[in-house]
């Protein structure tokens, strides 16, 4: 039998667009519906944008704004809806939680050692996973919340750049809104029931306002003439990047331009404007 060529509108179609999301660990994709449904009990989801289906099955990078410690959870929704289960590029303290730890290693998300003598070697960690593995990597350029006063992005590292140029992969930016309400900051690091009850009180109040969490999935950032050789190149694709990733953000938050309606006592502030903001 002779197959004949589907047309866009066809099941192997749909099924070609579902492999970021099919071809993830068993795990991963169970914990993304119980993702779903906390996202669901917490607040609105608002989703747009998309990744194109030409870029589906390429080397991938999904690059985002980090407003909030529940925002890793929304992101995961919009995600899924998008028929997409990422790999998280997450701190390596992480990886060395017993459970959590576990769960990461199964679920194939991919290790980053801050501010150690290893931290070089999440470059060649992306880029490795991004050959043997075709879904996408997604991460923070930020490497942080961020602390700036108008809860705009803040400068950025190169670390997203270099990875995107060492493996030539496509950079999608990924603009979020909303999820800075669903919890609070808290503090740098848990340490005692006390510092888990704040965060946890907080998102139970969250509950009870139902905030609308918003993702737009912007369109690719084109670092074609940049190399990862060449002196200086790391810092303009940063720039693209984050320039990318806040003009996403701008309609989002149309009726705060200035700075976030809701109020988190909780959370520091530095000094530093927003070098993309307009």
């Amino acid at each position: 039998m002779v197959a004949l060529p589907s047309t866009p509108h066809e099941p192997t179609r749909r099924s070609d667009r579902d492999k970021l999301y099919r071809d993830a660990p068993r795990l991963w994709r169970a914990l993304m519906l119980v993702d779903r449904a906390v996202i669901a009990l917490t607040g609105k989801l608002v989703v747009t944008g998309d990744v194109p289906d030409a870029l589906r099955g390429k080397p991938l990078l999904l690059a985002s704004n980090h407003i909030g410690n529940l925002d890793a959870l929304v992101l995961i929704a919009a995600c899924r809806r998008r028929r997409i289960a990422p790999r998280f590029l997450a701190t390596g303290g992480l990886f060395d939680a017993p459970v959590l730890g576990w769960v990461l290693r199964k679920s194939k998300h991919v290790r980053a050692d801050r501010g150690k003598a290893t931290a070089a070697e999440a470059l060649d960690r992306v880029v490795d996973a991004l050959r043997e593995d075709h879904r996408p990597v997604l991460m923070y350029p930020e490497g942080r919340i961020s602390l700036e006063p108008g809860f705009w992005p803040e400068r950025g590292k190169t670390g997203v750049a270099r990875m995107a140029l060492a493996s030539r992969a496509t950079v999608v930016p990924i603009s979020q809104w909303g999820a800075h309400e669903a919890m609070c900051y808290g503090m740098v690091r848990v340490e005692s029931r006390g510092d888990l009850w704040i965060l946890f009180s907080s998102w139970l109040r969250a509950i009870r306002r139902r905030p609308t969490m918003k993702v737009h999935f912007g369109a690719p950032v084109d670092l074609s003439d940049l190399a990862a050789e060449r002196t200086g190149d790391a810092a303009r694709a940063r720039d693209r990047i984050m320039r990318a990733i806040t003009e996403g953000l701008v309609p989002l938050r149309a009726d705060e331009p200035d700075f976030p309606a809701h109020q988190d006592p909780t959370r520091p502030v530095t000094d530093k404007p927003s070098p993309w903001r307009a």
